[in-house]
């Protein structure tokens, strides 16, 4: 047991001491300016590389990984909107189905005949009272006289002063 408990705290031990020493290494390293410049280079070179292949996928017609990822992100959302659209297809059948088995066709189609005839009817009374002039007046109200309204005053300069 004792064994145990020394080679748990040896061991504890060196792995404190290596994270430290592992810590101590990534710190200098990053403090050394010779290596963050050749990482900044290093990147610096990617974003070149990436960009000259963009450039040359482009000049061969073929699609970037950007390209390719907006695609399938326009399809996702097309096969979204088509099967919203086939659920209220199916929804119109079911509907369809159920109104064919709860009348018979021909009850149906008389209906719609019926329905279709009063708004014949309407719409033609409409047009006709589009189409109508107005009503010609009666001669008798043509020609009355009408009292002639009072010259209106003019207002006095004691007014307009004030």
């Amino acid at each position: 047991m004792e064994d145990e408990t020394g080679s748990a705290n040896l061991r504890d031990r060196l792995a404190r001491s290596g994270e430290d020493a592992l810590g101590k290494l990534a710190q200098d390293l990053l403090e050394n300016p010779l290596v963050t410049g050749a990482i900044s280079r290093a990147f610096e070179a990617r974003e070149k590389a990436t960009a000259a292949q963009e450039t040359a996928m482009s000049a061969l017609n073929l699609p970037s990984a950007a390209d390719l990822e907006r695609l399938t992100r326009r399809l996702r959302s097309v096969s979204q909107r088509l099967e919203g659209i086939e659920d209220g297809v199916d929804r119109l059948d079911r509907r369809f189905e159920e109104a064919a088995k709860s009348a018979p066709p021909e009850e149906r189609l008389a209906a719609i005949e019926s329905q279709l005839a009063k708004l014949s009817a309407d719409v033609a009374l409409l047009a006709g009272a589009l189409d109508a002039a107005p009503a010609p007046q009666p001669r008798e109200q043509g020609r009355l006289e009408v009292d002639k309204p009072a010259p209106a005053r003019k207002r006095s300069s004691a007014k307009k002063s004030s």
